[in-house]
């Protein structure tokens, strides 16, 4: 997973993921624009399984996080990526830079599927356990990256057994997908959320402060 060589960032013509946009717009008789991304909402599912007493989150690459290390490191990278068509080398970094730990989750963008059904499937392909829409329970539904995409995440609760899984999870290789699934103990999992050298997303942070304070006491776990 962290073997990441010849990385080189370049122009994005199109995209089926994002598309910048720009809103024109008045605001109490001031004339306004704004520049926005067009991208799909999403859903994150935190599981936790009691054979275990652990929550299961997993852990990936991902390249926005790398770039975004790399300009941090060398300020100005980013910004020196012209127009044309030919990938500029970046800065050479541990793979280790664009790797988080984040709840299991994916974009809601398959027609005709309900929020709990892409949910469940994102659960299969990723952490290999089988759950049906009727075992998630609903935590929250919320706007992220206000200021860029205005996109809103539905996230979702579900208690799973080590008898529910039915496949290494890992994501899907023929989409590039390389995941790990990682149990966190619950007796470690405020620290872990507390740590600010382990990467890791908001929604991590929320889920287990969730956890820990709803789920947690009725379970007898505190």
């Amino acid at each position: 997973m962290e073997r990441i060589e010849g990385a080189a960032v370049g122009h994005c013509a199109s995209s089926p993921y994002l598309r910048p946009l720009r809103l024109h717009y008045r605001q109490n008789g001031a004339r306004k624009s704004w520049d926005f991304m067009k991208t799909h909402d999403s859903v994150a599912v935190l599981l936790f399984n009691s054979s275990r007493r652990s929550l299961v989150l997993v852990r990936q690459f991902r390249p926005a996080v790398y770039a975004g290390e790399v300009e941090r490191r060398f300020p100005g990278t980013l910004e020196a990526v012209g127009q044309d068509r030919c990938p500029e080398p970046l800065p050479a970094l541990p793979g280790a830079a664009g790797v988080t730990v984040e709840l299991c989750a994916g974009l809601v963008d398959q027609p005709g599927l309900s929020l709990e059904e892409v949910a469940c499937k994102e659960v299969w392909e990723e952490c290999g356990y089988r759950l049906a829409p009727s075992d998630l329970q609903h935590v929250a539904t919320y706007r992220s990256g206000v200021g860029l995409t205005g996109s809103r995440q539905t996230m979702f609760y579900a208690e799973v057994m080590d008898t529910q899984r039915g496949g290494p999870g890992g994501g899907l290789a023929a989409e590039g997908e390389l995941i790990e699934v990682v149990h966190l103990p619950l007796d470690g999992a405020q620290a872990f959320a507390d740590n600010p050298d382990v990467p890791k997303t908001l929604g991590v942070i929320f889920g287990i402060s969730w956890f820990l304070s709803q789920v947690a006491p009725g379970l007898g776990l505190q």
